[in-house]
């Protein structure tokens, strides 16, 4: 444990990618491999189950430090982070514990059956055995809320220097379900496999954002136009007659959409296709809101799949009968790919072509645009026909061109403070529209958007004009009116005000607005239609 708290010391300590991965690798040159392997475990989100109530947590440390529980909850409002609190309130000890990562966490494994008396011996034994590192560490694993600021990416960059093994391949191997209780770390991560080379992606090839007028980027026939659809962006490959499907975010997704194990038997091998992944229901394209039904659900039951299908809009092709396509140009790449759409009689598929909009002039192009939310998209991308596939973000060849933001006039009601070098701050807020009865319904909440001089004014308007504290939420007097900017809206009978807004945050604080003169739901209805 003591390595393990060490490193989660040094990876706390620093915000530079470079040396969290070599704090990491440094690790997993030295740990156990059992250690490796529950580390690979916890940092890619297979944390074990938590054995205790943060109740009990919460009331067995204050009586541990000798301070009353409001107290506590006081502190713990303002650090914001359970175990932190937790490592810093109880008394001081310098003491060290021998026993391994693997050792603590199959106790917690067997600490969930054991009743409330054993449980808190337990755990206040350890709080009094362990240092403030070891002690905080300890106590994140317990709450089962262990998230330190490492991606499992950076991770996998980490396992890769420290073993060798391509991150791509890592990618897949840690993928799937597998249980850190039982694998070895030479199963998991160093036995070869025929499939681990089979299934590596390509880098994705990332657009700009566009910069100045359309017209500036030259002759329209220079130029190829679709739509930017608003879903994840996957590449699909089919070789030796299997499937995977990556995210952009480099995750391996194929077990999230078990509608497109139909591609194995259409998708010729060393077929990979470059597009996005969106709801289809009612064979209508959904909104993201309806894909986020299916993004991080371990299982994929049949009532959803049959309640929010998906399919592949593809747009691109990076290898075709097992050659790399990418150094040819776009405009040849979309030849072999529509080409091969048609041989497979998509309408049968959960597969569709992401269209080409024929436009003579930039101005026809300015009017596709903003026909975007008419067809679910987020706006156009504007590719060169002559362009490579390249690796990352690269300027000049492609370009994607977003829909400006919805925007609406809404009253803050409630207030948070903030996390970071925010903490000591309310900068997380919650904002109202008024409804039919002329009562101000909360609909969205932003933390983003303001200066940090205009963040520290809201926060002593806050204090000044706080009517009730619910924990470490505030509620305020409905006075100030802010400019809420969103890319999309959906109906959503989650959210006390039917809606569910996509990316909100504050575009400015309207200082020339009183509350009587914010929207209301009905006018948020009126941008559904927009």
């Amino acid at each position: 444990m003591k390595h393990f708290a060490k490193l989660v010391q040094t990876l706390d300590s620093t915000t530079k990618t470079t040396l969290k991965v070599q704090a990491l690798a440094a690790y997993f040159k030295q740990a156990s491999d059992t250690d490796k392997v529950w580390t690979i475990a916890i940092l890619s989100h297979r944390r074990p189950p938590r054995p205790i109530q943060t109740t009990r947590l919460r009331k067995w440390a204050s009586e541990l430090a000798h301070i009353p529980l409001w107290l506590f909850e006081e502190s713990y409002h303002i650090v914001g982070d359970l175990a932190e609190t937790i490592a810093l309130i109880l008394p001081t000890n310098q003491n060290t514990s021998d026993k391994s990562l693997t050792a603590f966490l199959q106790d917690m494994l067997s600490l969930k059956q054991e009743d409330e008396a054993v449980k808190k011996e337990y755990v206040t034994t350890h709080w009094n055995t362990l240092n403030y590192y070891e002690r905080f560490v300890f106590t994140k694993l317990i709450t089962g809320g262990f998230r330190i600021g490492v991606s499992q990416k950076l991770m996998t960059r980490a396992l890769s220097v420290a073993t060798g093994v391509d991150e791509d391949i890592l990618a897949y191997k840690l993928m799937g379900q597998w249980d850190p209780s039982t694998i070895s770390f030479e199963d998991l991560v160093l036995k070869t496999r025929p499939s681990d080379f089979i299934s590596k992606p390509y880098p994705f090839y990332l657009a700009y954002g566009l910069e100045g007028p359309v017209s500036s980027l030259g002759p329209i026939t220079d130029w190829s136009i679709e739509h930017k659809w608003d879903g994840i962006r996957s590449q699909t490959i089919i070789r030796h007659h299997e499937l995977f499907i990556w995210s952009r975010g480099e995750e391996l997704v194929t077990d999230k959409y078990p509608e497109f194990q139909v591609f194995k038997s259409v998708l010729p091998n060393g077929t990979v296709l470059d597009g996005e992944i969106l709801p289809y229901p009612n064979q209508n394209i959904g909104t993201f809101q309806d894909l986020q039904t299916r993004i991080g659900r371990k299982t994929v039951s049949k009532a959803l799949l049959k309640k929010t299908p998906v399919i592949l809009k593809v747009y691109d092709i990076l290898e075709w009968e097992g050659k790399d396509l990418r150094s040819h140009p776009f405009s040849e790449r979309r030849q072999i790919l529509e080409h091969l759409i048609k041989q497979l009689a998509p309408e049968q598929l959960p597969l569709q072509l992401s269209e080409t909009v024929n436009c003579d002039n930039w101005d026809a192009v300015i009017q596709e645009r903003a026909r975007a939310r008419e067809m679910h998209s987020e706006g156009l991308m504007l590719k060169r026909k002559d362009s490579k596939y390249l690796v990352g973000r690269k300027k000049g060849h492609w370009w994607k061109w977003k829909t400006d933001p919805l925007t609406i006039d809404a009253v803050l009601t409630y207030a948070m403070r903030g996390h970071g070098r925010r903490s000591n701050l309310f900068t997380d807020y919650t904002f109202g529209l008024w409804d039919q009865d002329q009562k101000l319904v909360t609909f969205a909440k932003a933390y983003s958007g303001l200066t940090d001089a205009e963040f520290r004014q809201v926060d002593a308007w806050i204090k000044r004009n706080t009517l009730e504290r619910f924990g470490p939420v505030r509620s305020v007097t409905p006075e100030l009116v802010f400019e809420i900017a969103f890319e999309g809206i959906a109906h959503s009978s989650r959210h006390k005000s039917g809606f569910a807004t996509r990316f909100p945050r504050i575009l400015r604080w309207r200082h020339d607005k009183t509350i009587h003169d914010a929207n209301s739901l009905d006018d948020l209805e009126l941008l559904m239609h927009y």
